[in-house]
């Protein structure tokens, strides 16, 4: 089974995206937030640094392999440009990081903190990982289309 890392794992909006997940994936919550004790205990929660650290990629990195993870999806706003930053880095180790590129992400509207009801999709190399549908951009990360469903805006908890 395929194990995901997904950052700012104590927000609703982790939890919304683990629960489509669940059946397909093992899943491992990190968060540069304060994360309860009895969480931790379990052993499906880690803590990281702020994403606007230096050592944040390395140390999500280091995280990563030691837990044999094969997707990380970074939530919060300002880890989003170090790890489109360090996406290289982690492919070298067989490690999908679910952020578009660095030369995309400006270029791509983001959502922050968006409605529970809204459709999510998420996108690694253009597949949806929710459905398996494959989309014409060969993007990566957690979108929401448009209503005409031609564009997609990225998501993340907060900025």
């Amino acid at each position: 089974m395929k194990k995901i890392l997904i950052t700012f794992g104590t927000r609703p909006l982790a939890m919304r995206i683990a629960k489509k997940l669940g059946a397909d994936f093992e899943i491992l919550y990190a968060s540069s937030e304060e994360i309860p004790e009895l969480l931790l205990k379990s052993g499906n929660y880690a803590p990281i640094p702020k994403g606007l650290l230096p050592t944040f990629a390395h140390e999500v990195l280091k995280l990563s392999l030691d837990q044999q993870i094969d997707y990380v999806l970074p939530l919060g706003g300002f880890e989003l440009e170090a790890l489109s930053e360090a996406k290289v880095l982690f492919e070298e180790y067989q490690i999908s990081v679910l952020v578009p590129d660095k030369d995309l992400l400006d270029t791509i509207p983001i959502m922050e903190n968006p409605p529970a009801d809204l459709s999510y999709i998420l996108l690694s190399k253009g597949k949806n990982l929710f459905d398996s549908a494959t989309y014409e951009k060969s993007l990566d990360g957690l979108f929401v289309a448009s209503d005409s469903g031609e564009d997609l805006a990225l998501i993340c908890v907060s900025k």
